[in-house]
């Protein structure tokens, strides 16, 4: 048996299939394709998570569309974020050509144009649906988390929640719990600390201060109402095809702090909502994180943590995560050991760090006697890349270089035009254009400021009514009126008494009397 032979068999051995399954792309082996030897990815291992990486250029935003699609022929709905605007064109047929046709003859797999059912989301000023959550839905955890704040802080942050909780006070954005604070460390201060205790203020301030950094970056567009239900993530068209909802984030590239917030928030809502699937024929949704550095780089350990909590547990609800980034070593190691599939595109080594990088990488696949892990990475060509998955058993498949199959949709962006048309026909545009501003924190505390001062005020002007008015006296028949001077103010106020009392008439009356004791 030939050494092409051998390694057809290993391919179709390991990448075997009983249940459904999508085909990513063909084998290669010395720089060709062989064949039938298909990529096949059994459905209900992909909410095991993956990782799409690879230097610019090289085919990741084509293999994220690929596998995107192949999810919605198989009625699995998925959540992609497009964060360079290159994704769009998934709505769209795609265009057959010699280089697609010549492509797909030699992985031996058919090709047909065809667009899919999307929806356009965003969380910025750009069109389509809004998404948006409450600060109450991320929770005093949570949201100290994306602040980075330290335990005391947090801390205190609970202490906040509950007494928003106790006195109904909704916190639906960041107006809302920048208020509160303010309250709480102003005219509510001896309220809160007779109830729950005393508050630092310098670390209120810090607080304040991210919270501010945190709107900077243009946070008080995503927290609101009409809250997002992640349930209209799975969505079906009449012909059974999942959504693949895009959410459009090209204004957002330069505010990490942002995309982390609505990522973690998006997982921690999607975790929470979903019920328990365990072992499932196929998942529920398909998350896509390109761009996933955005994340990673900017995040603080706590968030890290979190991500990585939900990464573990989030695949029981049937949901698969899937980070595309450039650098493998961009994504956490502890993240990176949750990933089953690994679709790894070519990487460039022009300084010690690269190579560094390129050898770690190779370290994260399986052993190959067909392969020298570390040169193919570097030798790859465009919309080629390593391959390992997990099998049926949940078993890491043979290591191989795929030819990843073209497209069916358009690789492109859309048309002015034909975004404004998708986002017409949307049920979801309706449903989220509205904007909700109800009774909060913000407005309910001013109320209970304003109250509270004018009961002030109206006290003051009882006590200065009660010092400026006059006694009221009802001895000796002088009469119960208030508005009557007093006998005692009327007697000295007498001619007379004013004459008797005068100096020069004392004076008189002492001298008299000193000349008469004289005498």
């Amino acid at each position: 048996m030939s050494r092409k032979d051998e390694f057809f068999g290993i391919i179709n051995s390991g990448y075997t299939c009983k249940g459904d399954f999508i085909v990513l792309g063909g084998a290669m082996l010395d720089g060709e394709a062989i064949g039938d030897a298909h990529i096949k990815i059994p459905l209900k291992t992909l909410n095991r998570h993956g990782l799409i990486a690879g230097a610019t250029g090289t085919g990741k935003t084509k293999t994220l569309q690929v596998l995107a699609e192949q999810l919605s022929l198989k009625g699995i709905p998925s959540l992609v974020m497009d964060v360079k605007g290159d994704l769009s064109g998934v709505a769209r047929p795609g265009q057959e050509n010699d280089f697609i046709r010549d492509r797909h003859a030699k992985i031996n797999l058919p090709y047909s144009a065809m667009g899919f059912p999307v929806e356009l989301l965003t969380i910025s000023e750009q069109n389509g649906v809004r998404l948006r959550a409450t600060v109450s839905e991320f929770g005093p955890v949570l949201f100290s988390r994306i602040l980075d704040l330290n335990d005391v802080q947090a801390g205190i942050m609970s202490i906040i929640f509950k007494y928003c909780d106790d006195n109904q006070f909704a916190l639906i954005d960041l107006k809302d719990i920048r208020k509160v604070i303010q309250y709480l460390t102003g005219e509510g201060k001896e309220e809160l600390e007779k109830e729950y205790g005393a508050m630092s203020t310098a670390s209120t301030g810090v607080m304040l201060r991210k919270i501010i950094e945190l709107e900077q970056q243009g946070a008080e567009r995503f927290f609101g109402e009409e809250s997002f239900d992640v349930t209209d993530l799975m969505r079906r068209d009449q012909n059974g095809n999942g959504f693949i909802n895009v959410i459009r984030l090209t204004d957002i590239q330069d505010k990490p702090k942002l995309f982390s917030t609505f990522m973690l928030s998006l997982l921690a809502e999607v975790y929470n909502t979903m019920p328990e699937k365990g072992d499932v024929a196929k998942p529920e949704l398909v998350i896509f994180i390109d761009e996933a550095h955005l994340i990673f780089s900017q995040a603080s350990k706590a968030l890290l943590e979190q991500i990585e909590t939900i990464v573990k547990l989030i695949r029981s609800k049937g949901v698969g995560v899937y980070f595309i980034t450039q650098n493998p070593m961009d994504v956490p190691a502890s993240v990176l050991a949750q990933l089953g599939l690994k679709v790894q595109h070519a990487l460039r080594a022009f300084t010690a760090n690269d190579r560094k990088d390129i050898k770690l990488t190779a370290e994260n696949f399986p052993l190959s006697d067909y392969y020298r892990t570390e040169e193919a990475i570097t030798s790859l060509g465009t919309g080629e890349a390593l391959v390992t998955a997990l099998n049926e058993k949940g078993v890491p498949t043979p290591l191989a270089v795929m030819m990843v199959r073209a497209p069916m949709s358009r690789m492109d962006i859309l048309t002015q035009e034909e975004i404004e048309s998708i986002n017409r026909s949307s049920q979801l545009v309706t449903k989220y254009s509205r904007v909700v501003d109800p009774e909060s924190a913000a407005e309910m505390l001013e109320k209970k400021i304003r109250d509270a001062e004018e009961a002030r005020n109206e006290a003051e002007a009882r006590k200065a009514d009660e010092r400026n008015s006059p006694r009221d006296y009802d001895r000796g028949g002088y009469g119960r009126s208030t508005r009557t001077s007093s006998p005692r103010r009327r007697t000295a106020t007498s001619p007379v008494v004013k004459v008797l009392t005068s100096a020069t008439f004392i004076r008189g009356v002492m001298g008299i009397l000193t000349r008469a004791m004289k005498k």
